[in-house]
Formats: structure tokens, C-alpha cells, sequence
């Protein structure tokens, strides 16, 4: 670890569209109080049969991944065309993403997902709120990362 090191400021997050955004994006102006959370990822299932015994067996679990923008992110355009077009056309853009977080020296591949769901919109308070998001995954690998 880099001298124990927790800061999430630095954090570098890119994805990448074939169809729309062949070269990527970065996610810029993340949302103060969270830039992204990552759920947790089921590996087993398991039976407890009548005499106690537990037996268990490998699934792929879901790897679901949520990020948070700020309302007035440039990012969000890239986020906007990309849930625009696959209403239009009534298909699915595959996206592959990268994370990198320096403080921790770890860089995470994330492959193969599927935009779930977006907000179309910030809600509006006595400021415009966050806008969130959601990836699921089919893998996500986590690699060492020096800059």
C-alpha cells in the first residue's frame, strides 16, 4: 500500500463504448459524497440438508457496480446518448470500464457490462442532486497499478 494512503480524490474511471465511444471516456465531477460503490458478489449457494450437513456449490454471482455524478458532470452526455441509443434501437451497448485508484496502488478491469439502469434526470432540491447509475459486470480483476 502506498503509505496507507485512503484518498478516493484521485480516483480515475474510464469507459469504454465500441459502438458510440470507440476511444473511451473519462467520469469527471463524481458526486462529493460518493463516486461509485461496488455491490457484493455471491461465489456460492448452499443447502443445509435434514441431518445438518451443509453442502454448497460455485456460482457466478452479479458483480453490480453504481457510480454517482455530480448534476452539472460533462459525463453525463456520454451516459445520456448512451441510454438514448439503446432505447432507439432497442438493443444493448456492451461497455468495458477501468478503475484505477493510485492511493492504493490497484487498477480494476471491469468487462463486458450492461448499463442496467440510469437516472434520465437530476432531481432537483434546493440544488440539483446527483445522478446515479448502474453496470452490472461479468468480470471485474483487480491488478496491481504503479503511475
Amino acid at each position: 500500500m502506498a503509505g496507507q494512503n485512503i484518498t478516493s480524490a484521485d480516483a480515475i474511471i474510464e469507459l469504454v463504448i465500441a459502438e458510440l465511444y470507440p476511444s473511451g471516456f473519462n467520469l469527471e465531477q463524481f458526486e462529493a459524497q460518493n463516486i461509485f460503490e461496488m455491490g457484493d458478489t455471491d461465489t456460492a449457494e448452499y443447502q443445509r440438508t435434514a441431518d445438518g450437513k451443509l453442502l454448497g456449490g460455485f456460482v457466478y454471482g452479479d458483480l453490480p457496480w453504481t457510480f454517482h455524478l455530480a448534476a452539472s458532470s460533462p459525463s453525463i452526455k456520454y451516459i445520456d446518448n448512451w441510454q438514448t441509443t439503446q432505447m432507439t434501437t432497442r438493443s444493448v451497448l456492451r461497455v468495458n470500464g477501468t478503475v484505477i485508484l493510485p492511493s492504493l496502488g490497484k487498477k480494476y478491469i471491469m468487462t463486458n457490462g450492461i448499463l442496467q439502469r440510469a437516472r434520465r434526470m437530476p432531481s432537483a432540491g434546493r440544488v440539483l442532486q446527483p445522478v446515479t447509475g448502474l453496470i452490472q459486470w461479468e468480470t471485474v480483476t483487480p491488478e496491481d497499478y504503479s503511475a
